[in-house]
């Protein structure tokens, strides 16, 4: 199968192994990605993202921007209704932990590098979840530092997706923000 001395190249023979595996999946079903790819055959992200271009071209996945790839066409239906997209998942999950006193006022947030390995993602869904707290206040960055957790001050009292209203913080006697 996957030959990396081989004389195919080897976005092909990727290709084909995600080819043989999607023949077992069903419609709707997430394909690996890019992140995941690259780690499972050991090449490089432009190889991956090649491998599902012809998976994609061929009419067997389709790609939903900041969704992922899906096995089969295009339907118009999202593969998994009501799931939000990667990048908010880890901002959510992100400002729980902040919530929660994981990550405190002034302190460091992880790094994009271990946010980046923790979720096996690529580097701009974490840049993307980053900007998206910076963007609501939870954090702010300090070029050449990293990003840090702002003061509870500067919290949202709701959030723009207009899930969740900031709830009291596990670590403090405060009253729910409202």
């Amino acid at each position: 199968m996957f030959d990396p001395e081989g004389d195919s190249p080897l976005y092909q023979q990727v290709s084909e192994v995600l080819r043989l595996r999607l023949a077992q999946s069903s419609p709707g079903a997430p394909v690996p990605s890019e992140a995941q790819i690259q780690h499972e055959f050991g090449v490089a992200r432009t190889t991956a993202r090649r491998a599902i271009r012809i998976l994609r071209d061929a009419g067997l996945v389709h790609t939903i921007q900041g969704r992922g790839t899906f096995v089969g066409a295009y339907t118009g239906i999202p593969a998994k209704p009501g799931n939000s997209s990667k990048y908010r998942q880890i901002a959510d999950e992100l400002v729980q932990h902040i919530l929660e006193g994981r990550y405190r006022p002034t302190r460091p947030v992880p790094s994009e590098t271990a946010l980046i390995q923790h979720y096996d993602v690529a580097r701009e869904t974490v840049r993307r979840a980053l900007a998206t707290l910076r963007e609501e206040g939870w954090i702010y960055t300090v070029p050449q530092r990293g990003s840090y957790v702002a003061a509870e001050e500067r919290w949202p009292t709701t959030r723009n997706d207009n899930q969740t209203t900031v709830v009291e913080s596990a670590t403090s006697h405060a009253p729910a923000r409202q």
